[in-house]
């Protein structure tokens, strides 16, 4: 057993410098690979949430650009519309009075047409009066007498 103890207490030396040698070694280079490793790590995510936060900010002030242009197209369609309708209005107003104004003139040379046609007819009538008159009982009829009961039978 003597031999054993010799041995064993060189193993336990052994062992000792290495784990002692690996402990002040080998440990904080280790250590420090794991916290530099762990410091990139949280450094691009970091990056990476900036990097998306900025690309929000572009996308958010993408959408109001857009939005506001839509409202603006918007704006300029409804004024467009708006003086078109007004052009519109303006024409329509003078295409009326235009129509009315004929048709005021239309209806003067009717009447007057009609006045006219009346004042004809009633001399045919009378003159037919007459000359039936004449033929059917032989009596004469002046022309006024023969207007009065033409006028009188319109």
């Amino acid at each position: 057993m003597d031999v054993y103890l010799g041995q064993f207490f060189w193993l336990l030396i052994v062992i000792g410098v290495i784990y002692f040698g690996i402990a002040k070694n080998m440990v904080p280079k280790i250590s420090k690979t794991v916290d530099d490793r762990q410091k990139r790590i949280s450094d691009d995510l970091a990056a990476a949430q900036a990097g998306q936060d900025k690309a929000e900010q572009i996308e958010a002030n993408y959408r109001a650009s857009i939005n506001d242009a839509r409202a603006e197209a918007v704006n300029l369609v409804s004024e467009a519309k708006a003086k078109v309708a007004l052009k519109n209005e303006a024409a329509i107003k003078r295409a009326e009075t235009a129509i009315s104004k004929k048709a005021e003139e239309a209806d003067i040379a009717l009447k007057a047409a009609q006045s006219s046609a009346m004042t004809e007819i009633e001399a045919v009538a009378a003159e037919a009066a007459q000359a039936i008159v004449k033929t059917v009982s032989g009596a004469k009829v002046t022309a006024t007498e023969a207007k009065k009961a033409v006028k009188a039978a319109f």
